[in-house]
């Protein structure tokens, strides 16, 4: 009988990469994950520890040797770990600048120096700033705050390591991903975690500006069978976009999540859109994303209870929680 073969997941306890994992092992894989479970939760993988196909180890990046045990053998690597959100990289730029970006130098010298085929990096749409849409990956790079800035410099590490080192790696922009198992607790930030909580408390949604704003939201499940795609494929030293394929408004999701809502102060340094030309990613990988938005906001509401325990944010709290936001962007 042939052996498994195997994958590195970093941040695999996280919301996307944790997805990636029950993929793996659903296609014939061993994974191996590494989390530091700052944002992870080890019950996100926790179904997987009878079959003894997941191995995880409770680390940060930073700890990853050239010769790291944990890569031996390896033949992919799929780099999701690092620390997200706006507001606490404007205030700790230096950390995130650490750890996004140092780390992924140690996470790419690992998948280098172990002679894996190929590594998948989890990239970031808010590289593009206030951009024109549909955008495509010719845009200009405008990152608007430290935490865009870090995972655009980690693109460019990767594809500089791809092109120097002979790394055959992918970069893959996702855009606004939502889905089962998000971040419930800490820094205010996605919208879905937000509204879910202010929704099993029957408290009303606290809608940015007149929620005529749109997003590229995409499904979780589509951004994992992408990443899963171009693994496979022999696309390498590309950064292409995975989004949905189309763009919603804020008051189309309340209208799905139905309740009532109250309105903030828009916020400086957003885009009025987000929505990906996935032209490049059907192209190159003949891929495209298969779960509706309607339907993915269901399956979120019929698992809702999950986010019993999220706090729940009111006006004065988000005022509070965004005052550097609007001291540095606006």
């Amino acid at each position: 009988m042939s052996r498994r073969p195997i994958a590195v997941v970093t941040g695999g306890a996280g919301f996307i990469g944790s997805h990636m994992v029950d993929l793996l092992v659903e296609s014939g894989y061993q994974v191996r994950v590494i989390d530091d479970l700052c944002g992870g939760r080890e019950a996100n993988i926790a179904h997987h520890a009878d079959g003894g196909q997941v191995e995880f180890e409770k680390r940060d990046i930073r700890s990853i040797t050239l010769q790291d045990a944990f890569f031996g053998d390896v033949s992919y690597v799929f780099h999701f770990a690092g620390i997200g959100d706006i507001v606490p990289s404007i205030e700790s730029p230096a950390e995130y600048m650490d750890v996004n970006v140092q780390g992924t130098v140690r996470v790419l010298e690992a998948a280098r120096h172990n002679n894996v085929k190929k590594l998948v990096y989890a990239a970031s749409s808010s590289c593009y700033g206030l951009a024109d849409t549909p955008t495509d990956e010719q845009h200009v790079i405008r990152p608007q705050y430290p935490y865009a800035l870090t995972k655009n410099i980690g693109e460019q590490l990767v594809m500089h390591w791809c092109q120097l080192y002979k790394l055959p790696a992918v970069s893959l922009r996702f855009f606004n991903v939502y889905g089962p198992r998000a971040r419930t607790s800490g820094t205010y930030g996605a919208v879905f975690g937000v509204f879910l909580a202010q929704k099993l408390a029957n408290k009303p949604y606290t809608v940015v500006g007149d929620g005529e704003q749109t997003r590229d939201f995409t499904y979780v499940t589509d951004i994992v069978n992408a990443i899963y795609t171009a693994v496979k494929s022999n696309i390498t030293g590309e950064a292409i976009n995975i989004g949905s394929n189309n763009t919603y408004s804020i008051n189309q999701l309340v209208n799905l999540l139905d309740g009532e809502a109250i309105n903030i102060p828009k916020r400086p340094g957003e885009p009025d859109c987000t929505w990906a030309d996935i032209t490049k990613a059907k192209k190159l990988l003949n891929w495209t994303p298969s779960v509706g938005f309607e339907e993915g906001v269901n399956m979120l509401i019929n698992d809702i209870e999950y986010w019993s325990g999220a706090p729940i944010w009111d006006k004065d709290s988000i005022e509070k929680a965004t005052e550097k936001w609007f001291e540095y962007l606006g």
